[in-house]
Protein backbone atom coordinates (compact mmCIF):
# COMPACT_ATOMS: atom_id res chain seq x y z
CA UNK A 1 0.00 0.00 0.00
CA UNK A 2 1.26 3.10 -1.10
CA UNK A 3 -0.07 7.05 0.50
CA UNK A 4 0.06 9.91 -1.18
CA UNK A 5 0.62 12.54 1.66
CA UNK A 6 -0.15 15.63 -0.42
CA UNK A 7 -2.69 16.37 -2.98
CA UNK A 8 -5.65 18.98 -3.52
CA UNK A 9 -8.70 16.94 -4.38
CA UNK A 10 -10.32 19.92 -3.41
CA UNK A 11 -9.52 21.51 -6.48
CA UNK A 12 -11.66 22.55 -9.68
CA UNK A 13 -9.19 20.42 -11.65
CA UNK A 14 -11.00 17.34 -9.95
CA UNK A 15 -14.68 18.59 -9.67
CA UNK A 16 -15.08 16.75 -13.23
CA UNK A 17 -13.85 13.25 -12.08
CA UNK A 18 -13.08 13.14 -8.50
CA UNK A 19 -14.75 9.83 -8.24
CA UNK A 20 -12.68 8.37 -11.18
CA UNK A 21 -9.79 9.95 -9.74
CA UNK A 22 -9.64 8.57 -6.28
CA UNK A 23 -10.92 4.90 -7.86
CA UNK A 24 -7.57 4.94 -9.87
CA UNK A 25 -5.56 5.73 -7.47
CA UNK A 26 -7.36 2.54 -5.51
CA UNK A 27 -6.46 0.38 -8.43
CA UNK A 28 -3.06 1.25 -8.32
CA UNK A 29 -2.43 0.85 -4.58
CA UNK A 30 -2.99 4.25 -3.45
CA UNK A 31 -4.38 3.04 0.61
CA UNK A 32 -4.72 6.49 1.74
CA UNK A 33 -4.86 10.09 0.32
CA UNK A 34 -4.06 13.23 2.23
CA UNK A 35 -6.18 15.50 1.11
CA UNK A 36 -3.93 19.54 2.19
CA UNK A 37 -6.14 22.67 2.57
CA UNK A 38 -4.96 26.06 1.72
CA UNK A 39 -7.30 28.57 1.82
CA UNK A 40 -10.71 28.49 4.21
CA UNK A 41 -12.62 27.28 1.60
CA UNK A 42 -10.62 24.79 0.29
CA UNK A 43 -10.17 23.61 3.51
CA UNK A 44 -13.95 23.47 3.97
CA UNK A 45 -14.12 21.38 0.76
CA UNK A 46 -11.49 19.03 1.47
CA UNK A 47 -13.05 17.95 5.03
CA UNK A 48 -16.39 17.06 3.06
CA UNK A 49 -14.28 15.31 0.54
CA UNK A 50 -12.74 12.96 3.74
CA UNK A 51 -16.02 12.79 4.98
CA UNK A 52 -17.57 11.34 1.47
CA UNK A 53 -14.84 9.19 0.82
CA UNK A 54 -13.28 6.44 3.40
CA UNK A 55 -9.52 6.69 1.67
CA UNK A 56 -9.28 10.28 2.06
CA UNK A 57 -7.84 12.31 5.27
CA UNK A 58 -7.61 16.02 5.23
CA UNK A 59 -5.96 18.91 6.82
CA UNK A 60 -6.91 22.64 7.11
CA UNK A 61 -4.88 25.97 7.24
CA UNK A 62 -4.05 29.24 5.21
CA UNK A 63 -1.62 28.74 2.30
CA UNK A 64 1.47 31.30 2.77
CA UNK A 65 0.03 32.91 -0.59
CA UNK A 66 -3.51 33.85 0.77
CA UNK A 67 -1.96 35.12 3.99
CA UNK A 68 -3.67 37.87 4.15
CA UNK A 69 -7.10 36.64 4.17
CA UNK A 70 -6.30 35.20 7.90
CA UNK A 71 -7.97 36.14 10.75
CA UNK A 72 -9.71 35.32 13.77
CA UNK A 73 -12.97 34.54 12.42
CA UNK A 74 -11.21 32.11 10.10
CA UNK A 75 -8.77 30.53 12.52
CA UNK A 76 -12.16 29.82 15.15
CA UNK A 77 -13.50 28.06 11.94
CA UNK A 78 -10.30 26.20 11.37
CA UNK A 79 -10.30 24.93 14.77
CA UNK A 80 -14.14 24.19 14.38
CA UNK A 81 -12.72 22.21 11.52
CA UNK A 82 -10.00 20.21 13.20
CA UNK A 83 -12.29 18.70 15.72
CA UNK A 84 -13.09 15.79 13.40
CA UNK A 85 -10.86 12.18 13.71
CA UNK A 86 -10.43 12.51 9.43
CA UNK A 87 -9.12 15.87 9.89
CA UNK A 88 -5.20 15.57 10.82
CA UNK A 89 -2.55 18.29 10.62
CA UNK A 90 -2.92 22.47 9.95
CA UNK A 91 -1.74 23.25 6.34
CA UNK A 92 -0.08 23.47 4.61
CA UNK A 93 1.18 26.44 6.41
CA UNK A 94 4.48 28.42 5.86
CA UNK A 95 6.75 30.93 3.84
CA UNK A 96 6.79 31.65 0.28
CA UNK A 97 8.70 34.65 -0.98
CA UNK A 98 9.32 33.62 -4.66
CA UNK A 99 5.53 34.35 -5.37
CA UNK A 100 5.41 36.86 -2.67
CA UNK A 101 1.68 37.03 -2.54
CA UNK A 102 1.80 38.17 0.60
CA UNK A 103 4.15 40.48 2.98
CA UNK A 104 6.46 38.41 4.24
CA UNK A 105 5.93 39.94 7.97
CA UNK A 106 2.31 39.28 7.39
CA UNK A 107 3.16 35.60 6.36
CA UNK A 108 5.52 35.04 9.19
CA UNK A 109 2.80 36.40 11.47
CA UNK A 110 0.25 33.73 10.39
CA UNK A 111 2.87 30.88 9.87
CA UNK A 112 3.03 31.83 13.72
CA UNK A 113 -0.68 31.87 14.61
CA UNK A 114 -1.23 28.74 12.84
CA UNK A 115 1.72 26.78 14.84
CA UNK A 116 0.31 27.46 17.83
CA UNK A 117 -3.06 26.29 17.07
CA UNK A 118 -1.76 23.07 15.83
CA UNK A 119 0.43 23.17 19.15
CA UNK A 120 -3.12 23.93 21.18
CA UNK A 121 -4.64 21.04 19.26
CA UNK A 122 -1.79 18.48 19.76
CA UNK A 123 -1.73 18.19 15.89
CA UNK A 124 1.14 17.92 13.06
CA UNK A 125 1.74 20.76 10.54
CA UNK A 126 2.38 20.77 6.54
CA UNK A 127 4.58 23.27 5.81
CA UNK A 128 5.37 25.36 2.54
CA UNK A 129 8.71 26.95 2.35
CA UNK A 130 10.10 28.44 -0.78
CA UNK A 131 13.25 31.22 -1.04
CA UNK A 132 12.15 31.27 3.15
CA UNK A 133 14.37 28.43 4.09
CA UNK A 134 16.10 30.43 6.77
CA UNK A 135 12.85 32.36 8.09
CA UNK A 136 10.76 29.00 8.04
CA UNK A 137 13.58 27.16 10.22
CA UNK A 138 13.88 30.27 12.19
CA UNK A 139 10.59 30.70 13.32
CA UNK A 140 9.75 26.52 14.04
CA UNK A 141 12.96 26.77 15.94
CA UNK A 142 11.82 29.96 18.32
CA UNK A 143 7.80 27.86 18.12
CA UNK A 144 9.16 24.90 18.63
CA UNK A 145 7.83 23.53 21.81
CA UNK A 146 6.16 20.05 23.22
CA UNK A 147 4.72 18.09 20.41
CA UNK A 148 5.55 20.19 17.27
CA UNK A 149 5.84 17.80 14.65
CA UNK A 150 4.92 17.42 10.92
CA UNK A 151 6.23 17.80 7.09
CA UNK A 152 8.44 19.39 5.06
CA UNK A 153 6.38 18.81 1.57
CA UNK A 154 8.08 19.06 -1.79
CA UNK A 155 11.25 19.30 -0.70
CA UNK A 156 13.49 21.34 -3.00
CA UNK A 157 16.00 22.23 -0.08
CA UNK A 158 19.67 20.69 0.43
CA UNK A 159 21.30 18.22 2.87
CA UNK A 160 21.90 20.75 5.42
CA UNK A 161 18.34 21.72 5.67
CA UNK A 162 17.16 18.79 5.82
CA UNK A 163 19.33 17.99 8.65
CA UNK A 164 18.07 20.70 10.61
CA UNK A 165 13.90 19.60 9.44
CA UNK A 166 15.04 16.24 10.94
CA UNK A 167 16.70 17.72 14.06
CA UNK A 168 13.26 19.33 14.78
CA UNK A 169 11.26 16.22 14.24
CA UNK A 170 9.78 16.37 11.11
CA UNK A 171 9.20 14.03 8.12
CA UNK A 172 11.24 15.46 4.44
CA UNK A 173 8.11 14.52 1.60
CA UNK A 174 9.20 14.45 -2.25
CA UNK A 175 7.30 14.56 -5.10
CA UNK A 176 7.09 14.53 -8.96
CA UNK A 177 10.48 16.65 -9.34
CA UNK A 178 12.91 13.71 -7.52
CA UNK A 179 12.03 11.61 -10.80
CA UNK A 180 12.60 14.63 -13.55
CA UNK A 181 16.31 14.07 -15.44
CA UNK A 182 18.10 17.34 -14.32
CA UNK A 183 17.28 16.55 -10.27
CA UNK A 184 20.28 15.21 -9.53
CA UNK A 185 21.19 17.32 -6.20
CA UNK A 186 17.37 16.52 -5.06
CA UNK A 187 18.14 12.79 -5.68
CA UNK A 188 21.11 13.28 -3.62
CA UNK A 189 19.10 14.38 -0.86
CA UNK A 190 16.54 11.71 -1.07
CA UNK A 191 20.04 9.40 -0.74
CA UNK A 192 20.86 11.80 2.70
CA UNK A 193 17.13 11.61 4.16
CA UNK A 194 17.21 8.42 6.61
CA UNK A 195 14.55 6.40 5.56
CA UNK A 196 12.14 6.44 9.02
CA UNK A 197 11.71 10.04 8.15
CA UNK A 198 11.03 10.23 4.32
CA UNK A 199 7.38 10.47 3.10
CA UNK A 200 5.93 10.40 -1.09
CA UNK A 201 3.33 12.74 -2.22
CA UNK A 202 2.04 14.24 -5.65
CA UNK A 203 0.58 17.81 -4.68
CA UNK A 204 -1.64 16.76 -7.41
CA UNK A 205 -2.95 18.46 -9.71
CA UNK A 206 0.89 19.84 -9.81
CA UNK A 207 4.11 18.97 -10.30
CA UNK A 208 3.47 15.59 -12.07
CA UNK A 209 6.17 12.88 -12.49
CA UNK A 210 8.45 12.41 -15.85
CA UNK A 211 6.82 9.83 -17.20
CA UNK A 212 3.30 12.04 -16.98
CA UNK A 213 4.80 15.44 -17.79
CA UNK A 214 2.13 17.82 -19.44
CA UNK A 215 -0.59 16.12 -17.38
CA UNK A 216 -2.94 16.91 -15.27
CA UNK A 217 -1.30 15.21 -12.07
CA UNK A 218 -3.46 12.57 -9.93
CA UNK A 219 -2.87 10.46 -6.75
CA UNK A 220 -2.23 7.18 -8.84
CA UNK A 221 0.65 8.99 -9.89
CA UNK A 222 2.64 8.60 -6.21
CA UNK A 223 4.03 5.48 -8.00
CA UNK A 224 6.47 6.94 -10.12
CA UNK A 225 7.82 8.79 -6.97
CA UNK A 226 8.21 5.71 -4.60
CA UNK A 227 9.46 3.71 -7.79
CA UNK A 228 12.52 6.39 -8.29
CA UNK A 229 13.17 6.36 -4.69
CA UNK A 230 13.37 3.30 -4.29
CA UNK A 231 15.75 2.97 -6.98
CA UNK A 232 18.21 5.77 -5.26
CA UNK A 233 17.51 3.84 -2.06
CA UNK A 234 18.16 0.38 -3.31
CA UNK A 235 14.95 -0.48 -2.20
CA UNK A 236 11.69 -2.49 -3.83
CA UNK A 237 9.00 -0.48 -3.97
CA UNK A 238 7.40 -2.83 -1.13
CA UNK A 239 10.31 -1.68 0.98
CA UNK A 240 9.12 1.96 0.20
CA UNK A 241 5.44 1.42 0.38
CA UNK A 242 5.73 -0.24 3.88
CA UNK A 243 8.27 2.67 5.52
CA UNK A 244 6.50 5.48 4.18
CA UNK A 245 3.07 3.90 5.14
CA UNK A 246 4.33 3.17 8.07
CA UNK A 247 5.72 6.82 9.10
CA UNK A 248 2.34 8.42 7.92
CA UNK A 249 0.48 5.95 10.60
CA UNK A 250 3.08 6.86 13.15
CA UNK A 251 2.85 10.61 12.14
CA UNK A 252 -0.79 10.79 12.23
CA UNK A 253 -2.29 8.05 14.33
CA UNK A 254 -3.98 6.30 11.80
CA UNK A 255 -3.92 2.90 9.81
CA UNK A 256 -2.42 -0.48 11.21
CA UNK A 257 0.70 -0.23 12.79
CA UNK A 258 2.37 -3.75 13.44
CA UNK A 259 2.26 -4.60 16.69
CA UNK A 260 3.92 -7.99 17.44
CA UNK A 261 7.17 -8.40 17.00
CA UNK A 262 8.33 -10.39 13.39
CA UNK A 263 10.94 -13.55 13.39
CA UNK A 264 11.36 -13.18 9.63
CA UNK A 265 10.80 -10.36 7.60
CA UNK A 266 11.51 -9.46 4.18
CA UNK A 267 13.98 -6.89 2.47
CA UNK A 268 14.55 -6.13 -1.27
CA UNK A 269 14.67 -9.55 -1.48
CA UNK A 270 16.20 -11.17 1.36
CA UNK A 271 14.87 -12.49 4.26
CA UNK A 272 15.98 -11.57 7.52
CA UNK A 273 15.88 -13.71 10.55
CA UNK A 274 15.61 -12.29 13.81
CA UNK A 275 16.24 -14.75 16.62
CA UNK A 276 17.22 -12.66 19.50
CA UNK A 277 16.65 -9.07 21.00
CA UNK A 278 20.32 -9.61 23.11
CA UNK A 279 23.29 -8.14 22.29
CA UNK A 280 26.99 -7.97 23.57
CA UNK A 281 27.33 -4.29 22.42
CA UNK A 282 25.86 -1.10 23.32
CA UNK A 283 26.40 0.80 19.75
CA UNK A 284 25.57 4.31 20.50
CA UNK A 285 23.72 4.64 17.12
CA UNK A 286 21.62 1.45 17.10
CA UNK A 287 18.27 1.40 16.44
CA UNK A 288 17.08 -0.65 19.12
CA UNK A 289 17.34 1.94 21.75
CA UNK A 290 14.89 4.60 20.10
CA UNK A 291 12.54 2.78 17.56
CA UNK A 292 10.92 -0.62 17.51
CA UNK A 293 11.07 -0.56 13.98
CA UNK A 294 13.59 -1.54 11.06
CA UNK A 295 12.68 -0.33 7.43
CA UNK A 296 8.81 -0.93 8.55
CA UNK A 297 9.17 -3.92 10.01
CA UNK A 298 8.65 -4.21 14.07
CA UNK A 299 11.46 -6.09 15.40
CA UNK A 300 11.03 -6.04 19.42
CA UNK A 301 11.01 -9.90 20.37
CA UNK A 302 8.32 -11.12 23.08
CA UNK A 303 10.28 -13.99 23.39
CA UNK A 304 13.00 -15.66 21.45
CA UNK A 305 11.97 -17.69 18.80
CA UNK A 306 12.49 -21.73 18.59
CA UNK A 307 13.92 -23.49 15.34
CA UNK A 308 10.50 -24.88 14.53
CA UNK A 309 9.12 -21.20 14.55
CA UNK A 310 11.98 -20.03 12.50
CA UNK A 311 11.63 -23.17 9.88
CA UNK A 312 7.68 -21.92 9.74
CA UNK A 313 8.55 -18.22 9.51
CA UNK A 314 10.89 -19.03 6.60
CA UNK A 315 8.58 -20.72 4.47
CA UNK A 316 9.80 -21.79 1.07
CA UNK A 317 13.24 -19.83 0.85
CA UNK A 318 13.45 -20.42 -2.98
CA UNK A 319 11.57 -17.29 -3.29
CA UNK A 320 14.46 -15.44 -1.97
CA UNK A 321 17.90 -14.30 -3.09
CA UNK A 322 19.38 -15.05 0.53
CA UNK A 323 18.52 -15.99 4.13
CA UNK A 324 20.51 -13.69 6.71
CA UNK A 325 21.01 -14.15 10.44
CA UNK A 326 20.42 -10.78 11.07
CA UNK A 327 17.78 -9.06 13.40
CA UNK A 328 17.71 -7.04 16.16
CA UNK A 329 20.49 -8.43 18.38
CA UNK A 330 23.64 -10.68 18.20
CA UNK A 331 22.69 -13.95 16.49
CA UNK A 332 25.81 -15.77 17.62
CA UNK A 333 24.58 -15.46 21.03
CA UNK A 334 22.04 -18.45 19.78
CA UNK A 335 24.83 -20.36 17.87
CA UNK A 336 22.65 -24.03 17.92
CA UNK A 337 19.93 -21.97 16.12
CA UNK A 338 22.00 -20.64 13.77
CA UNK A 339 23.59 -23.90 12.68
CA UNK A 340 20.41 -25.93 12.66
CA UNK A 341 18.56 -23.39 10.75
CA UNK A 342 21.40 -22.98 8.50
CA UNK A 343 21.73 -26.73 8.17
CA UNK A 344 18.03 -27.30 7.01
CA UNK A 345 18.46 -23.96 4.92
CA UNK A 346 22.04 -25.18 3.11
CA UNK A 347 20.54 -29.04 2.38
CA UNK A 348 17.76 -27.49 0.53
CA UNK A 349 20.01 -25.77 -1.73
CA UNK A 350 19.78 -22.10 -0.01
CA UNK A 351 21.82 -19.48 0.38
CA UNK A 352 23.27 -18.13 4.32
CA UNK A 353 24.55 -15.19 5.12
CA UNK A 354 25.20 -14.36 9.13
CA UNK A 355 25.28 -10.70 10.48
CA UNK A 356 27.44 -10.48 13.43
CA UNK A 357 29.69 -8.20 15.59
CA UNK A 358 32.27 -9.98 15.14
CA UNK A 359 31.66 -11.23 18.90
CA UNK A 360 31.28 -14.84 18.62
CA UNK A 361 34.49 -16.70 19.60
CA UNK A 362 34.39 -14.26 23.31
CA UNK A 363 30.85 -15.07 23.93
CA UNK A 364 31.60 -19.19 23.63
CA UNK A 365 35.46 -19.07 24.98
CA UNK A 366 36.07 -21.20 21.31
CA UNK A 367 36.43 -20.77 17.44
CA UNK A 368 33.26 -21.53 16.51
CA UNK A 369 34.13 -20.61 12.98
CA UNK A 370 34.42 -24.34 12.05
CA UNK A 371 31.38 -25.24 13.09
CA UNK A 372 29.73 -23.04 10.58
CA UNK A 373 32.02 -24.15 7.74
CA UNK A 374 29.80 -25.41 4.75
CA UNK A 375 26.59 -24.00 6.14
CA UNK A 376 27.26 -20.38 5.85
CA UNK A 377 27.80 -19.11 2.24
CA UNK A 378 29.10 -15.29 3.38
CA UNK A 379 29.86 -13.25 7.07
CA UNK A 380 29.34 -9.66 7.19
CA UNK A 381 31.02 -8.19 10.38
CA UNK A 382 30.68 -4.61 11.93
CA UNK A 383 33.77 -3.45 12.37
CA UNK A 384 32.79 0.03 12.86
CA UNK A 385 35.68 1.73 13.54
CA UNK A 386 39.68 1.98 12.67
CA UNK A 387 40.98 1.18 16.77
CA UNK A 388 40.60 0.06 20.29
CA UNK A 389 39.82 3.27 22.11
CA UNK A 390 37.25 4.43 19.56
CA UNK A 391 35.45 0.60 19.75
CA UNK A 392 34.82 0.97 22.94
CA UNK A 393 33.32 4.50 23.25
CA UNK A 394 31.22 3.55 20.09
CA UNK A 395 30.13 -0.27 20.49
CA UNK A 396 30.39 -0.24 24.24
CA UNK A 397 31.37 -3.69 24.23
CA UNK A 398 30.11 -5.70 27.29
CA UNK A 399 33.53 -7.36 26.54
CA UNK A 400 36.11 -4.96 28.01
CA UNK A 401 39.47 -5.88 26.97
CA UNK A 402 40.88 -6.44 23.77
CA UNK A 403 37.01 -6.87 22.25
CA UNK A 404 38.33 -4.73 18.79
CA UNK A 405 41.26 -7.23 18.27
CA UNK A 406 39.39 -10.49 18.86
CA UNK A 407 36.74 -8.96 16.50
CA UNK A 408 39.77 -8.45 13.81
CA UNK A 409 40.91 -12.18 14.79
CA UNK A 410 37.31 -12.51 14.32
CA UNK A 411 37.73 -11.61 11.00
CA UNK A 412 40.63 -13.10 9.82
CA UNK A 413 39.73 -16.76 11.20
CA UNK A 414 36.10 -16.42 9.36
CA UNK A 415 38.74 -16.66 6.04
CA UNK A 416 39.50 -19.88 6.46
CA UNK A 417 35.84 -21.15 6.79
CA UNK A 418 33.68 -18.72 4.93
CA UNK A 419 33.88 -18.11 1.19
CA UNK A 420 33.05 -14.80 1.69
CA UNK A 421 33.48 -12.14 4.41
CA UNK A 422 33.37 -8.52 4.43
CA UNK A 423 33.61 -5.87 7.25
CA UNK A 424 31.15 -2.91 7.86
CA UNK A 425 31.80 0.59 9.41
CA UNK A 426 29.43 3.64 10.11
CA UNK A 427 29.94 6.37 7.43
CA UNK A 428 30.46 9.13 10.13
CA UNK A 429 33.51 11.29 10.40
CA UNK A 430 32.97 12.14 13.52
CA UNK A 431 33.22 8.08 14.49
CA UNK A 432 35.95 7.03 12.35
CA UNK A 433 38.07 7.19 9.33
CA UNK A 434 36.86 5.48 7.04
CA UNK A 435 40.27 5.46 4.84
CA UNK A 436 41.93 3.85 7.79
CA UNK A 437 39.00 0.92 7.73
CA UNK A 438 39.40 0.20 4.26
CA UNK A 439 42.81 -0.35 4.79
CA UNK A 440 42.62 -2.42 7.58
CA UNK A 441 40.13 -4.32 5.54
CA UNK A 442 41.86 -4.83 2.20
CA UNK A 443 45.25 -4.92 3.30
CA UNK A 444 45.30 -6.19 6.79
CA UNK A 445 42.84 -8.59 7.01
CA UNK A 446 42.42 -9.31 3.48
CA UNK A 447 38.63 -9.19 3.18
CA UNK A 448 35.78 -6.94 1.04
CA UNK A 449 34.78 -3.62 2.86
CA UNK A 450 31.79 -1.68 2.92
CA UNK A 451 29.90 1.54 4.70
CA UNK A 452 27.07 2.20 6.17
CA UNK A 453 25.24 5.04 5.93
CA UNK A 454 25.08 6.27 10.05
CA UNK A 455 21.32 7.10 9.60
CA UNK A 456 20.37 3.36 7.45
CA UNK A 457 19.77 0.39 9.14
CA UNK A 458 18.56 -2.75 7.04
Amino acid sequence: MLIDSHAHLDMPEFDNDRDEVIKRARKAGIGYIINIGSTLEASRKGVEIARQYDPVYATVGIHPHDATSANSKVYDELKGLLDNEKIIAVGEIGLDYYRDYSPGEVQQKVFRDQVGIARDLNKPIIVHTRDAEDDTLRILKEEKGSGLRGIFHCFSGDERMARECIDLGFYISFAGPVTYPNATRLREVVKAVPIERLLIETDCPYLSPHPMRGKRNEPANVRYVAEKIGELKRLSLEDIARVTSLNIFMLFGFGNIEKEGKIAYKIRNSLYLNITNKCTNECIFCVRFYSDYVQGHNLRLDHEPTIEELITSIGDHTEYDEVVFCGYGEPTLRLDVIKEVARRIKEKGGKVRLNTNGHGNLIHRKNILPELQGIIDSVSVSLNTDSSDKYNRICRPRFKNGAYEAVKEFILESKKYIPDVTITIINSPDLTDAKECQRIAMEELGVKFRERNYNVVG
